[in-house]
């Protein structure tokens, strides 16, 4: 039974970030610089700059959460990615009509997303990671 819950721990962690690390390293590095004008565009102070930690934080976050070590860390990188984004690109309180339940819709994806750092950063990243192998056999569950 460990081997399956591990295995599907692992797979969990997986697909958890697969849309933090794709979105780094397949939309913002290639399209850096229109990434960066649309964040302006949206009030985003510093664009550049921000734009550059926010693909330091998804990747990090992600491998972090994915290979299970410091995976709270990792977790709580994707957390304050996650609280950015929905402020500044989901902000469905200031639009009306179809608009605005896109952008709930999207806001609500990453309230969910967010609620999975909460956990992560809770309860570690679980079997099968390498914080799991790093903890002294006596404090392993």
């Amino acid at each position: 039974m460990q081997t399956v819950q591990g295995l599907i721990t692992v797979v969990g962690r997986i697909f958890i970030v697969a849309i933090f690390f794709l979105s780094a390293i397949g939309k913002k590095i290639p399209g850096f610089q229109a990434i960066a004008d649309y964040m302006t565009s949206e009030g985003v102070p510093a664009s550049r700059l921000m734009l550059a930690g926010a693909i330091v934080f998804l990747i990090l976050g992600s491998l972090s959460v994915v290979l299970g070590f410091r995976a709270r860390l990792g977790a709580t990188l994707l957390l304050i990615f996650l609280i950015l984004a929905s402020y500044f690109f989901h902000d469905f309180w200031t639009m009306t009509g179809e608009a605005q339940e896109a952008q709930l819709i999207q806001f609500m994806k990453n309230l969910s997303m967010t609620g999975t750092m909460l956990l992560i950063m809770a309860n570690g990243s679980g079997k099968w990671s390498l914080d799991d192998r790093l903890k002294s056999p006596q404090n392993r569950s």
